[in-house]
Formats: structure tokens, C-alpha cells, sequence
């Protein structure tokens, strides 16, 4: 795909962002309240995490940004986010919550590029990810594969192997973008896994480590930066290699954690124009080729 195949997003562009509303979890716990005690979930031979809540598993509702907007707030409006310096390029991420998606439409909208959940845990696997992660290749998009962490169930290593081997892989082929780490706040209970902010550090670095042995790219991080502060102290070790793709639902990315000088990608709605949540590739679209490429 040539940098001239597709045209970068204005950076004027107005796009109204209504508020999505999450009810899923209630419709999930009558759904499961219906099935029989033989059915066992996701994780029935998984420890209970520290301060778990009595929630049943719901990794079908869990996605980046599941859990941001509960904790930190905040709501943006296209036409509010303040110029940037450097063109910035259009995008979205997806996961089973948007089902079968109409790539053609997201594209002609002006979508360039999607991150698509492939993983969660050490069990589950995205539904969708095939029609998903093939659908938006099909229409054009750059496009990768993210993994939500559950760093209390497993080591960094075995959940990096679990993405990779399930639709996280990497080629340099200039349409695929690193392996993602969606880390963020703990739906199921303690905000930091249980884990301290030492052994938090040593996780990310387990599964990124573990990525780049098995796909030659450091993994992007999804992340927030009051998720970071608190729950690895606020660590600088991931700068200068893993590319950051950072959540704040406000008209600026705002302070980044510490170690990164800018955002690769910044998501900054959780609806909008496109499927999925909205996101803003910190570049023109050969730039976002060049991730791509490797």
C-alpha cells in the first residue's frame, strides 16, 4: 500500500462524539443467572484476584478504555481537541462488544488504521477477531492485534505467547502494526492486580520481552496515565522502545507517563464516527505506514 493510497484525516475535521452507554454487565449476569451450574466460565480454574469483586467473568465487555472512563471520567468532542503540531491520522479499536463490523463504511468515513482485541487472560480468544482483523485488512486499513491483560492470572510471558499465538503476530509487511498491551484498571477487583508497583514493572517487562523474541517488535502499551502513576510508580523503562497509545477522554492527551516524550496513538473517545472506541494516529499516514514497517 503506497503513502498515497489513502489521504490523511484533516486535522479541523468536526466529528460529533455521543456518550455510549455500557449496560452489557447487568444483561450478562441475568443471562447467566439462566445457564445451568454445569456451565462453567472462562476462568473457573483461575485464583480469585486480590479484592475481586462477586462478578462472574465478562471478557466480552472488557476492551481498552473499558474501564477508564469509570475511574478517570471525562467526555470529548472532535471539533474541542486542540491543534496539534504534526498531522494527525484517524482510527479506531474494536472488539467482540462491536461484533461483525462494516469495514467498507469505516473506511469511507475515513478510518486508516484499527486495533482489533485478540486476547484476554490466558483463555479467551475475540469471537470476531477473524471477521474483524480480515474484514479491516480487506477494506484497506493498517491494522493490529491487542491482548487485555489479567497480570494476576499468569505470568507476562505465558499471556504474551497466549496473544501471539492467537492473532498477535507481526510481519513487515506495511500493513500490520506491533502487538498491543491493553494494561488498565482491574474490572474484576484491586485496581493493581494485587501485584506491587516493583512486581507490576517486572509483568510489562515479562510480556514485552517475550513479544519481541517471538515477533521482533516491542509491543505498543495502551495505558493511562493515572493507571501507570499508581500501579508501577510511574516507571521510565518502556520509552524509549514500546510505542505508547495512551487513554484520556479530554480535548488533550494531557501529561504522559513517565519515559514517553509524545503518543504514537492517543484514544481519545470511546464512540464516535467510527465502530469501537476513537483514536488519533500522532502522525501523517506514511508515518503510520513506518510503524507498520517496522
Amino acid at each position: 500500500m503506497s503513502s498515497t493510497s489513502r489521504s490523511a484525516r484533516p486535522t479541523g475535521t468536526t466529528r460529533p462524539v455521543p456518550t455510549r452507554r455500557r449496560t452489557a454487565l447487568a444483561a450478562l449476569a441475568a443471562t447467566v443467572a439462566l445457564v445451568t451450574a454445569a456451565a462453567a466460565p472462562a476462568y473457573a480454574d483461575d485464583p480469585a484476584p486480590v479484592g475481586a469483586s462477586t462478578e462472574l467473568p465478562h471478557p466480552e465487555i472488557d476492551f481498552a478504555g473499558s474501564t477508564i472512563a469509570a475511574h478517570e471520567g471525562g467526555t470529548a468532542d472532535r471539533s474541542a481537541i486542540r491543534p496539534f503540531a504534526v498531522t494527525q491520522t484517524a482510527g479506531m479499536d474494536v472488539s467482540s462488544w462491536q461484533g461483525s463490523v462494516d469495514w467498507a463504511t469505516a473506511a469511507a468515513d475515513g478510518a486508516d488504521f484499527a486495533y482489533v482485541k485478540a486476547t484476554e487472560g490466558t483463555t479467551y480468544r475475540n469471537p470476531s477477531f477473524a471477521q474483524q482483523y480480515n474484514g479491516s485488512y480487506n477494506a484497506g486499513l493498517i491494522r493490529g492485534a491487542y491482548h487485555f491483560a489479567l497480570p494476576n492470572r499468569s505470568s507476562g510471558a505465558v499471556q504474551a505467547n497466549f496473544l501471539v499465538d492467537n492473532g498477535g503476530g507481526w510481519s513487515a509487511d506495511g500493513v500490520t502494526l506491533p502487538p498491543a498491551l491493553d494494561i488498565e484498571y482491574n474490572p474484576y477487583g484491586a485496581t493493581c492486580y494485587g501485584l506491587s508497583q516493583g512486581a507490576m514493572v517486572a509483568w510489562i517487562h515479562d510480556f514485552s520481552d517475550t513479544v519481541l523474541a517471538r515477533t521482533g517488535r516491542y509491543p505498543t502499551i495502551y495505558t493511562s496515565t493515572n493507571w501507570w502513576s499508581r500501579c508501577t510508580g510511574n516507571n521510565g523503562d518502556f520509552g524509549a522502545t514500546n510505542p505508547l497509545w495512551i487513554a484520556r477522554y479530554s480535548s488533550s492527551p494531557g501529561t504522559l507517563p513517565n519515559g514517553w516524550a509524545y503518543q504514537t496513538i492517543w484514544q481519545y473517545a470511546s464512540s464516535g464516527t467510527f465502530p469501537g472506541d476513537q483514536d488519533l494516529f500522532n502522525g501523517a499516514y506514511d508515518r503510520l505506514q513506518a510503524l507498520a514497517a517496522g
